[in-house]
């Protein structure tokens, strides 16, 4: 299975959106949003940032893996 590092994040406080690229070596549990610079952080359950917020979820994950938490 090829997994794909490019995963876009959206603010819950702002709704703003951008395209990042997922760590294939670690989970990400925070991220500063670029335009209201809220830090985001993993909802309860999930693992990661993208889990939560992304159009995709991490490496790990698309891998059928568990992940870091």
């Amino acid at each position: 299975m090829q997994v794909n590092l490019k995963s876009t994040l959206t603010c819950p406080h702002c709704g703003h959106e951008k395209t990042e690229e997922m760590p294939s070596d670690s989970c990400q549990w925070f991220y500063d949003c670029t335009n209201c610079a809220a830090v985001l952080k993993p909802l309860q359950g999930d693992c990661c940032v993208f889990c939560s917020y992304g159009t995709r979820p991490c490496p790990p994950i698309q891998k059928g893996d568990t992940c870091c938490s």
